[in-house]
């Protein structure tokens, strides 16, 4: 609920103290605490769409770890069924009070009394709805520390959502973060503490805000820089800023309203396949509102927990004196990847010490949501994403590791299966001047044929063209691959035929030597012998077919084993096409 001005820092607004935010689930760098949070955050030209969040699985809200433990969380069992969306309004907050008056003014809420409360601590009156849950507070909501506890059930909380206003410079904006504190613990929480981050519910309240923003509203996504960092209920700010008049617009609050109730149903952390394990990362470095995170939340099948911007990181200091404060961050996130916004060596070295990876926004969109399993065996067998690695359709038998329950029940859940990817694969070499000259005649058409019969294939040429060596599962792939491939050649030559060991291709046309040696001069003459006219030379006429000559291109391939080539059968594809020697 604050903003951060254009040089790095928090703005003086409201007492310092405008828009506090809360998280759900906490995880500090003290063995025995635990949370995490997720933020986006935007760069100091613009504001950008945020990340959407989803809540965590009940059986993963406080374990008693942290750091390097904690990345360990994995599902014994399938995600349980999301439960209700806990809705913190504080009335210390106008913008809180005002979303809260829209959300009760959306279906039946019933009333109800809890007189076992303060009614200033979310006791007395409180209101329920299919799903939700929603209690108010005296205090604003950084301050708060763990909410949850007021709730009827806080054991059936899955996410916690506090509804509050934004502070700052930025015009009329809906946003989203997580919470917690690099640093020091200026606006709440405690420093280098988090709050357990909502990647799933976030990355789905940013698109829902988006739906329902109303035209002179821009959507962002903001770092993780506040309080509170002592839930250890998953949770997130929903928040309508950035000054009185747009607390106090109905149809602002009124959006946010409608995307916060669009949560029903949504789990904590995002696992795009069924009992997967969460697909997120911890963003580090850029600004306030960083663009990198807000495209992998919203164009990616990966969320985003806490975001660590460029002035978060100042806060923190060196990382090799701060190692726990990074673990922690990973740890609040359930998360083991991280993406790093700008050159930060040292940052790197200390993740990659502490046992995560930084991946690339390239990687992210390139591994989307396919087994990790598979994602590292074929990095380790061929190359890297980032190195030009991309992959196929064809599934592999052990295309479930890291996704199915054995696997979740183990400890590294996305490497571990009885499957193993490597072992039901052939490593084969692609014909690259075969593909080439494909290419040649359709782009498109050529990538699809690779995609579509191969697990995964290295590329050239920034990543276009198929080159080196792929992944098939069977025999039968690989003939596919040869016939679509030479069939896209039949549009370039009069003949294309398959042999034991190439695709061999003939055409017929003009040969510029045997023009010359019928002494036909360079010029016009060549072009309309060329073109398939007769041309007349000292008195006498030449033809085409005088001229001609049949070239003859060979494109090897290179068979795995005799069952390889077995699988195919030589055949002759022709069209009767006379391509005067251009293809």
């Amino acid at each position: 609920m604050f903003a951060v001005g254009r040089a790095g820092r928090f703005d003086d607004v409201l007492a310092g103290r405008l828009c506090p935010q809360v998280g759900r689930g906490v995880l500090d760098t003290e063995p025995a605490r635990h949370d995490e949070q997720q933020r986006d955050s935007e760069d100091a030209s613009g504001l950008f769409h945020g990340c959407r969040t989803f809540v965590f699985p009940q059986q993963t809200k406080s374990p008693p770890v942290s750091g390097a433990a904690a990345k360990r969380w994995r599902f014994a069992d399938p995600p349980p069924s999301p439960g209700v969306i806990g809705i913190v309004v504080s009335r210390a907050d106008m913008a809180s009070t005002h979303i809260g008056e829209q959300l009760r003014a959306v279906g039946k809420w019933t009333v109800h009394e809890d007189p076992d409360r303060a009614d200033a601590d979310g006791g007395g009156t409180y209101y329920r709805r299919e799903g939700f849950e929603l209690r108010e507070f005296e205090t604003i909501h950084i301050e708060l520390g763990d909410p949850s506890t007021a709730f009827s059930d806080p054991d059936d909380i899955e996410c916690l959502v506090f509804v509050s206003r934004h502070a700052g410079d930025t015009g009329r904006l809906l946003t989203a973060h997580v919470t917690g504190n690099f640093g020091p613990a200026e606006y709440g929480g405690a420093a280098g503490s988090f709050a357990r981050a909502a990647p799933g519910a976030h990355k789905t309240v940013i698109d829902a805000l988006d739906e329902h923003a109303p035209n002179n509203y821009e959507v962002g996504i903001e770092c993780t820089h506040h309080g509170p960092s002592e839930c250890p209920t998953p949770s997130l700010f929903v928040e309508l800023g950035s000054d009185e008049a747009a607390w106090e617009d109905p149809d602002g609050a009124r959006a946010v309203a409608d995307a916060v109730l669009d949560l029903r149903g949504v789990a904590a952390d995002y696992c795009p396949t069924a009992a997967g394990h969460p697909r997120h990362v911890v963003g580090f470095g850029g600004g306030h509102y960083t663009p990198r995170c807000h495209r992998i939340v919203t164009e990616t099948d990966w969320a985003v927990g806490h975001i660590g911007s460029d002035w978060q990181l100042d806060a923190m200091g060196d990382p090799a004196e701060n190692r726990a404060v990074i673990d922690a961050a990973f740890a609040a996130s359930n998360a083991e990847l991280a993406v790093v916004d700008g050159d930060k060596p040292e940052l790197e070295g200390v993740i990659a010490d502490l046992g995560y990876r930084v991946v690339s926004e390239t990687w992210l969109r390139t591994v989307g949501e396919r087994p990790l399993g598979v994602v590292e065996a074929a990095e380790a067998t061929l190359s890297t994403v980032d190195a030009g690695l991309r992959f196929g359709e064809v599934a592999a038998a052990g295309d479930t590791a890291g996704d199915t329950d054995a696997a979740a029940a183990s400890d590294d859940a996305d490497t571990a299966s009885d499957d193993d990817p490597a072992a039901v694969w052939t490593v084969v070499e692609l014909p690259d001047s075969l593909i080439a000259a494909a290419n040649g005649v359709d782009a498109d058409a050529t990538v699809a044929a690779v995609a579509e019969t191969t697990v995964a294939y290295e590329t050239t040429e920034g990543a276009t063209l198929p080159a080196g060596r792929a992944l098939v599962v069977d025999a039968g792939d690989f003939a596919r691959l040869i016939d679509r491939l030479a069939e896209l050649l039949s549009q370039a030559y009069e003949s294309v035929e398959r042999t034991a060991d190439a695709v061999v291709c003939r055409e017929t046309g003009f040969d510029p030597s045997k023009a010359a040696t019928l002494g036909v001069p360079e010029g016009p003459k060549f072009g309309r012998l060329a073109s398939g006219e007769t041309v007349v030379v000292n008195g006498r006429e030449i033809s085409p077919a005088a001229v001609e000559s049949e070239r003859v291109e060979r494109f090897s391939v290179a068979w795995p084993d005799d069952s390889y080539h077995s699988a195919a059968t030589p055949e002759t594809a022709s069209d009767g096409r006379l391509t005067n020697g251009e293809r």
